[in-house]
Formats: structure tokens, sequence, C-alpha cells
């Protein structure tokens, strides 16, 4: 290979004179040639399991001790373990495990994009499975101890001591519902006589069926919740219910109180790998049964002291098996190299583009505000990197006098100009890094640069990275134009409203999601912040995000200073993004009863085995799901369970396993099935599932399998309802709100058609439902709407000292709206004040802080703080709900009859549109088809 290099370096600042020029092995070469080039793939654990799994191969006979003296697991596989030992994992419909790197250096295999291992079963319905993004399938599992095996002869009076799984059945478990009076949430509804379902309350989470004191030990639904809170027998019972069956989850979520566990000996089944929680049996003070598999296993004798009480022989009061949610302090044999201290690389887009919208000197200032606010230890690294049609590296090692800029020119065979002082130790270097931001915003203002060669950057940054992990943020304002990765203009402006085909919802290229899939193997995720006035094909771009656990921020028509209410937006979400908490090279795991299945789910994240999901940061804002089947008759137990093991690096250098666990009782009667039905968990997970049809057939077919959903579920209850007149659309209490969140989806950005929709904007709205926890989620599919011009404090909560009202939640349509009122809508990402024409003047004064309707301005994004009490009320309010939320949320003040009030009036989703049902034709039309 001949190389030819112009090499000169200098400070930061001055007229950059010439660049570095490389001429040699080609992207497409390197790639090829990464047998004999590319990095170890770095792996840190895995949930938590080889460890075990070595012990079971050498004979050891022990519990689950993170002491014992096993060979180091060199596999996320193998430390998390797998399902079940005897899986069929070489059976034909199951993909064979991830083969665990040897202990020496070896080149890394390219991850392949994750291939479905069967053809996932639909989960109920009798309309077409919508297509996952990934199917996974479990493989069959061989019976393992039966759940109805007695306890051990001898040891009754344990047995009434520790109450197990089994032994809790009819009086914990899955009560009959129609052995008592109806519940409230089977009572039939009339959805075209009672117009009004939207409760004027938060709806809330249903609680499981439980025994009182089972209520009170289970998760959280804020962290884990499933779609039935009644779990069906059979896969017969739940296909005649017509209703998925699946779980949200949001497991990373901020806790105000969790209990850290550090402790020499981390308990687990032995067979299945379960974390000993609240749920398991003890079938006497040295034996312990597991509550997913039916294992019976030793209990250590570590664990026979507790540390809370320090007391000895009550293993079933550790703070393990009386919280649900708990964190453990993993010991060494829960990693694969020591923990990755914190790494983050900004890589700049500096187009002129870039600088026009001005980005750059709210970055660099939030950055220069936050710096040591950035989670870490002293360990904590920081690089940049910048580009246009080059790439520049910034030379920050400690004991220079100013920054050095190095530029690589040749973007087809991007190398790195200095091995080292390009990733700097924070603290070491933090001077250098303050003068580089305050340099940055002002050292390309007349740059004339209008290409971006976002791809080499990427793969520089990939290179920079590879060693360590961390976490990687893309600033990008345009179509990358140069090298590997460019994309063309895909969108037609006149097809934004089509009503039939909607095109190009999938990535142009692989590009990206190859990068992705490099960087999780390197425990490196890739965020992006899309700062856009025009198409940049999100839906390619996304990649990067999507396949290495990253995350995405959106800003359309961002600039600085013509739209500040997104600069402000954008300077609020860096604020949080940069101090938010950060787990690193994390894995995650999902059990759950034998007899039930995991075979799709969905999320940012790479799938490693069949079921372990690869986090290479994990953040307190990200949400998943998975679907679930039932593969065997629950008949023998009347308990089931689900338990998610999210294993990761604090930013600290701790290696920690947060452990959550859910006990949901298992019934037999369709009534009990639809009694249960968490209704919003539903419509989440099916709008998960509907952004995975649209991309991998078309959104018609997304629109119809939804409508179908519907449709199928309430034909299934009315036929379980005796004398129905066919003019009557009924659906239980349950279910009463299925419709109107349907057809709020079918509305949404996402799914909507006939509406003006930017293709990025509605493949964001895609992204979001992907990634969202569900209660963030909601937020987004149906807002929240308020009259706000007379709170009261009756009924308000106090907050930190302060008087938060809780006006009552109005139904969305105009209807509801009066010009005398003002009306907030909370809608996730956006709040709308609307304002009647006919409003009273003391409130606009009061709150507006102008003296009438026509004084106020047509674009107004900001509440004044005003010494009045309805300033102090709304702004109070207002203030409540942004502060329970990632993203920060947009302000407009909308005047009726104003221009703006369109974008308002679209949220009206029970009002018919010229493209869309209203709330009452979407019912007449449910109820026609199933009359069919």
């Amino acid at each position: 290979m001949q190389c030819q290099i112009l090499f000169l370096i200098f400070p930061v600042g001055l007229t950059r004179v010439c660049a570095f020029h490389f001429t040699g092995m080609q992207y497409g070469e390197y790639v090829n040639n990464q047998a004999s080039s590319a990095p170890t793939p770095l792996s840190s654990t895995s949930d938590d399991e080889e460890e075990e799994e070595e012990d079971e191969e050498a004979g050891i006979d022990s519990s689950s001790t993170t002491s014992s003296a096993s060979p180091l697991p060199n596999s996320y596989d193998a430390l998390e373990g797998g399902g079940y030992p005897d899986m069929l994992s070489s059976s034909a419909s199951s993909p064979a495990p991830d083969p665990a790197p040897e202990p020496d250096p070896t080149p890394a295999p390219v991850p392949t994009a994750p291939q479905p291992s069967k053809v996932a079963k639909p989960f109920g319905y009798g309309y077409p499975t919508l297509q996952p993004g990934y199917q996974n399938a479990a493989a069959p599992l061989h019976s393992g101890g039966q759940p109805g095996s007695p306890a051990y002869s001898g040891f009754q009076q344990y047995a009434q001591q520790y109450p197990g799984m089994n032994q809790l059945s009819s009086s914990l478990g899955g009560l009959s519902l129609q052995s008592s009076a109806q519940p409230e949430s089977l009572r039939p509804v009339n959805l075209t006589q009672e117009r009004n379902v939207l409760p004027m309350t938060p709806v809330l989470a249903p609680v499981p069926n439980l025994n009182l004191d089972l209520k009170k030990l289970n998760c959280s639904p804020d962290s884990f919740r499933c779609t039935l809170t009644n779990i069906p027998q059979t896969q017969a019972l739940l296909t005649k219910a017509k209703l998925p069956l699946g779980l949200l989850l949001h497991p990373f979520r901020d806790l105000t109180q969790l209990p850290v566990i550090t402790s020499n000996t981390i308990v687990r089944c032995r067979s299945c790998r379960t974390y000993i929680n609240p749920f398991v049996s003890f079938i006497d003070q040295r034996r312990w049964k597991c509550n997913l598999c039916y294992r019976v296993n030793d209990v250590p004798e570590e664990f026979m002291y507790n540390p809370l009480t320090r007391s000895y022989g009550e293993p079933h009061k550790r703070p393990e098996v009386q919280n649900s949610t708990v964190e453990f302090i993993a010991s060494s044999d829960y990693m694969l190299r020591p923990p990755q201290p914190a790494v983050y690389l900004f890589v700049l887009d500096v187009s002129h583009n870039a600088v026009e919208a001005g980005y750059l000197t709210i970055l660099c200032q939030s950055l220069l505000e936050n710096l040591d606010k950035l989670p870490g230890d002293s360990r904590t690294r920081i690089g940049f990197v910048t580009f246009d049609s080059t790439i520049h590296f910034y030379n920050l090692q400690e004991g220079l006098s100013q920054p050095q800029m190095l530029i690589v020119s040749d973007i087809d065979d991007v190398f790195l100009p200095t091995p080292d002082s390009l990733l700097v130790n924070l603290h070491e270097s933090k001077e250098l890094i303050k003068d580089l931001l305050n340099a940055l915003p002002n050292m390309f203002t007349n740059t004339r640069e209008t290409h971006s060669a976002l791809g080499p950057a990427l793969q520089a940054a990939f290179k920079l990275m590879s060693p360590t992990g961390g976490r990687v943020s893309v600033f990008q304002t345009q179509l990358p134009s140069l090298g590997a990765g460019l994309l063309q203009s895909r969108e037609d402006p006149n097809q934004r409203s089509s009503t039939k085909v909607v095109q190009h919802l999938g990535p142009a290229t692989d590009f990206y999601k190859k990068l992705a899939l490099d960087c999780s193997g390197q425990q490196t995720a890739v965020d992006l912040f899309l700062l856009s006035s025009q198409y940049s094909d999100l839906s390619s771009l996304a990649c990067m995000s999507k396949y290495s656990a990253g995350c995405i921020y959106y800003y359309p028509s961002f600039h600085s200073t013509h739209n500040p209410s997104q600069a402000e937006k954008l300077q609020k979400e860096l604020k949080r993004y940069l101090t938010r908490k950060i787990g690193f090279e994390a894995v995650m795991r999902i059990r759950c009863t034998k007899g039930l299945s995991m075979h799709t789910f969905h999320g940012n994240f790479f799938v490693r085995s069949t079921d372990l999901l690869s986090l290479a940061n994990i953040n307190p804002d990200a949400g998943f799901a998975v679907q679930l089947s039932i593969e065997e008759s629950l008949t023998d137990t009347s308990l089931v369970c689900f338990q998610t093991a999210l294993l990761y690096t604090s930013s600290k250098g701790e290696r920690r396993i947060r452990v959550h666990t859910l006990c949901l009782p298992v019934v037999s009667s369709l009534a009990d099935v639809y009694a249960g039905v968490d209704v919003q968990a539903a419509i989440c997970l099916l709008a998960n599932m509907a952004v995975d049809r649209s991309i991998s057939t078309s959104l018609s077919d997304a629109r119809d399998a939804l409508v179908n959903a519907v449709v199928d579920s309430l034909s299934a209850y009315s036929s379980t309802v005796s004398n129905l007149q066919h003019s009557v659309l009924i659906a239980p209490s349950s279910l009463k709100l299925f419709p109107l969140y349907v057809l709020a989806l079918l509305k949404q950005k996402a799914f909507r058609t006939g509406t003006s929709t930017r293709l990025d904007d509605r493949v964001y709205a895609m992204c979001q439902i992907k990634c969202q926890p569900l209660v963030h989620l909601m937020k987004m599919i149906h807002p929240n709407l308020y009259r706000i011009d007379r709170l009261i404090d009756e009924g308000a909560i106090h907050v930190n000292d302060r008087v938060v009202p809780q006006p009552p939640i109005q139904k969305l349509s105009a209807e509801k709206l009066t010009r005398e009122g003002a009306f907030l809508m909370d809608c996730g990402c956006v709040f709308y004040i609307w304002v009647g024409k006919s409003c009273d003047n003391t409130f606009i004064e009061d709150v507006l802080g102008y003296p009438n309707f026509a004084s106020i301005p047509q674009k107004m994004t900001h509440l004044p703080e005003l010494d009045t009490l309805s300033s102090e009320r709304t702004r109070s309010f207002i203030t409540w709900l942004r502060d329970s939320r990632p993203l920060s949320p947009v302000l407009h003040v909308v005047k009726d009859e104003s221009p703006a009030k369109t974008e308002f009036f679209q949220h009206l989703i029970e009002d018919r549109t010229e493209a869309a049902f209203s709330y009452y034709e979407f019912l007449l039309h449910i109820q026609q088809q199933i009359c069919k």
C-alpha cells in the first residue's frame, strides 16, 4: 500500500493552509480485510448467567455464587446464560447461539442483521399478523420439574411457613372473576350511545387480580406491564379473545427508591438463571423453587443472613425477596474486561448549512455549562470531530498551549491522524476543552463548504471509539452528500398528502445499519441530533441509532434566531441529554414462566442471540416492547411471572444488574381475559407492530391491521354476550377506549394519510413509537386537553412546596372548546394554549401579560412570570407537566381564528376531517365491519 501524507499541525483558530492526504486501501477493502485488522469485539458481560452454566458443566454444585472459581466467561450470552439448559438449540427452527470469542485476540466478525429464527406466531388475531422487525422465537422447551410437584416430605411445616407459588393457587392466584360480582372492567358499554367514554382523570394501569400481599410486592407498571393482566391458560383462549399479548418495559427509568444489594452471592436458578425474587417459593429454609421453571434450588449459606435485620435463618425476608425491583452490584465474574470508562465523542456538522442554522453556539454553551456534570469519574474521556467535505480532528493532549486541528481530506479512506490525544481525559485536559468549545462557534463562520461527508466522519468515529466503546453524539443538518453513505433526496413534496402509497419509509442504503452493527460490536452507541430545514432522509440515518441502541432527536426547521422555540427546545434537551444517567456495555434479557415464549422485540438494540438484547448504551428514557405467545398450556399453575435483567456498567465504573419481576394470574375463562385488558399497553404494542408492518409491507396494510384489531376484538367479545342486537356496538368497560385510541393512532403523524405530512416527520414519529416508554408514547397517541382559564386549588396536589391544580381532562373535540375560555393541549413534545376570541380579559392580562385578545401576538412561545394567582397556577401546572418527561415540549399560544390553529385542530381526533372519520363515524364503521 502506498501512502502520500502531507502533514501539518496548527493551532485552532489559525487559517488552515494544508491538509492530510492519504492514498491507499479504500473503505470497501477495509471491510473485506477486517479479518486481519478489525479490533476484537468488546463484550463486558451479558446479563449474568454463563458463569453458572460453566459451574454445572464442571460438576460444581453451587447455587449462584459470584465468587465461584469458574473460568472467566468470554461472551455475553455465556454470562447472561440462555434459557433452559436443555433448549433444543440445534433445532432447525432455532438459531444456534453466537459462538463465544476466544480468549486471545481474534478478528471481529461483522455483526449481521437479526435473522428470523422461525415465523412468528400470530398472537391472537384473526387479521394478518403485523410483521416484526426482529423475529426471534425461543426454542422449544423440555419439561423440567412439574409445577404441581409437592414439597419434599418432612418439611410440610415449612411449606406453610414459606408459602410457594403453587400453594398460593386459588387464594392468591387467578381468582375466577365469575365467582363473584361482575367487576367494573366487564361492565358492558354501548359505544354508539355512550359518547363520552374518556375519563376526566388520567387512565391508570389496571391492577392485577392478586392477593393483597402479592399486589404490594408486584413490579410497578411504570417499569414493567403486560397488555393482559389476566393471562389466558391456553393459546386457543388467547386466539379466541383476539387480543395482543406482550410486555411494555421501561427498565432503566429514574427511580427515587431502589434497593441496591452488595453481596458475594447473587442467588439465581441453576436451570433457567432466573434471579431470586418475591414470587419464588421456599420449600424450607434451605431450598427454594423457581417461579419460572419450577426447579428446586439450594439456598446458599450467605443468603441465610439478612443484612437489613441482621438476623440469620430467614431467607424469605432478604431484600431480594421483598422487592420486585432491585439492583445488584456485580462482581468481576460478570465482566469480560475491566469496566469501561465513560467516553463521549461529539461529531459535528460544520458545513455552511450547519453554520447558518447556528446550532454550534447552543451546543458549545450547553457543554461548557454541563462539562462538570457529565456522568463519569476520574477516567472520563472526551473528544471532538467536525466535518464538512473533509474531516477535522482535535488534539487536546494535556500540556499543549492550545487545541490543535488535524485535517484529513481523503474521505475515501479515513484514518486517524494520531493514535493518541484525540480522546483525552476530561479532567486533565479541561482547560483545552473549554478553549475549543469557546472557539468552535466562530471557527467556521466564513465557510463556503456546502457538502457533508457524514459517512466518512462516522467511520472515523468508529475507529476512534473501538478500543473502549462509549457514546457518539452526531449533529447533522442536511443530506450526506459526499463519500460513503451519501444519500439522494427521495421525497416528492406533491405526495405528502397521498391517501394511497407512502414510499421510502425504509432506508435507501444499508451503510448506516452495517456501521451501527459494527459500533454495537464494539460497545459504541450513536445518538443522532437532526437539525434540518429540508428533507434529510431520516429513514436511512435513523439506522445508525436504531441498531446501536442510540437515540434520535429531531428539530425540523431548526434555526437559532428564526425559530427561537426550537433553539430553546434544543438547549433544554441537551441539558438532560448531557447530564442524565447512562449505562455502558449493557445487555438485557427477559425471562418468563415456562409455557410462555417471546418472539418479537421492539426498540433500539441489536439482538445478539435469540433473546439477548445488546445495548451499547442504556438511558433512563428508553422504552422497549416484546410480543408473547403461549407455547404450552398453563393449566398446572395459577400464576405466571416475567423477569427482565439489565446488566450494565455505570458511569462510575461499577458493574450492576437491575432486575424487575412481574407476577400475573392465569385465567381459564374468556370473560376473565377481557376483564384484565390493559388498553394503553395494548395500543402501544399495536403501534410498535404497525410501524414494522408499514416498513415491511405498506402503510395501508398497517392501517387496515389496526382497524381489524378493533373489529376482531369487539366481534369476539360480542359473541360472548347473549341477546345482543346487531345494531348495538358493545365493548367491555376495559376495552371501551380501544376504538378511540386506534382512531387516534390512525390520525397520528406516523400513520395518517390525506393530510400533508413531511416524510422525515412521519419517520421520526415512527422512531418515537419504537423507543418511547408507554407513559410518554400515550401522550403522542392521545393528547390531553384541559381548560385552564378557570384553574382552582380544589383537588390540587402539592409538589415540592408548590400547589399544582388538577383540571379535568376534556375529550378531544371542538365541541368542548368555548370562545369564552382558554385550553391547554398536552401532546407530549408540544404544548398548545388555545385562546378563545371572547376569553376573559382578566385571564389574558393575568396569565399572558396582554390587555386583551387582539393584542396577543401571533407567535407567542412563553408565558411571562407575573405576580398574579392565575399566572402562578397556570405556570405551576405547565411546569408539573413538563417536568415529567424527557423531551422538553415547545409551547405555542394559538389565537382563535389564527392560521396557526390548523396544527392544533389536527389533534382533535374525535372530530371529522377531510381525510378521516370522526369518532362516531369510526364507531359506525367498526359496527358495519362486525356485522358483515
